[in-house]
């Protein structure tokens, strides 16, 4: 599975691409929560961000890879918004791309991509079913409620969402749709839906989002181990569970020399 999925594949404000030069590795401190063990990992991700899907799934994979060799981990979502501006209502998606690549050539080009790495990753994404390119603030907003229960709580939530969307094409912009999902995923519907229906976190959400971006993150997903950034993009298992050894290694021997 490891050699079908591009290196390093991002998405950023100005669209999702596989980089030329491979994976993003910022050396920016960025503003992520110290956690108490060398077990926590931090994802900075949106949910309308297709390679933060194949990254979940490559991230399972190699985490699987970790467990055999008795590492253990908890998975935290944290927001970033690829389209910040985004009116809220969401828009047309084959017009929003078709104006934002420029025309509707290059959007297909990047869906065959998202699709095959998908494919390789055990993932169906349908695009003839995204009819809409959604505000996601409320979809956060969802995300972050959820972590509120428990971290595997919050991942449960956060794969529904990206199912719904990339898999299902329902609106995850409509706050209706995402108490559905919430309810499917486990929650409350009609607390979330009432939760959703107030401002409930969305100030903290745009301040995480704001924060990110003040650190210098610009593409997602990207994958954090105790508040260290360790690198952006949907790297292959493999590379992913490489990434995390060298990490453990590296907090473990400051660790040991603190």
């Amino acid at each position: 599975m490891d050699h079908n999925t591009p290196t390093g594949a991002v998405c950023g404000p100005d669209g999702c691409d596989i980089p030329a030069d491979g994976a993003s590795d910022p050396a920016q401190s960025l503003p992520l929560a110290p956690a108490a063990a060398t077990s926590r990992i931090d994802i900075v991700s949106d949910a309308i961000c297709p390679w933060c899907w194949v990254g979940k799934r490559n991230l399972e994979a190699a985490l699987a890879m970790l467990a055999a060799e008795g590492e253990r981990f908890e998975i935290f979502w944290r927001p970033f918004q690829l389209n910040p501006d985004m009116p809220a209502a969401g828009v047309e998606r084959a017009a929003y791309r078709a104006a934002k690549f420029g025309n509707e050539t290059r959007g297909r080009e990047l869906d065959a991509q998202v699709a095959a790495a998908g494919h390789a990753a055990g993932l169906a994404f349908r695009h003839d079913r995204m009819l809409r390119t959604p505000n996601t603030i409320d979809a956060h907003r969802l995300v972050r409620l959820a972590g509120e229960q428990g971290p595997a709580r919050q991942d449960a939530v956060m794969e529904a969402v990206f199912q719904a969307y990339f898999h299902d094409g329902r609106d995850i912009g409509s706050q209706a749709v995402l108490a559905e999902i919430a309810g499917e995923a486990g929650l409350d519907a009609a607390a979330v839906a009432a939760y959703l229906a107030s401002e409930a976190g969305a100030d903290e959400v745009r301040a995480e989002d704001a924060g990110f971006r003040q650190g210098g993150l610009s593409g997602v997903p990207t994958f954090a181990l105790d508040g260290h950034v360790l690198f952006s993009g949907a790297m292959p298992p493999g590379q992913i569970a490489a990434a995390f050894r060298r990490g453990l290694g590296i907090l473990r021997e400051r660790a040991k020399a603190a």
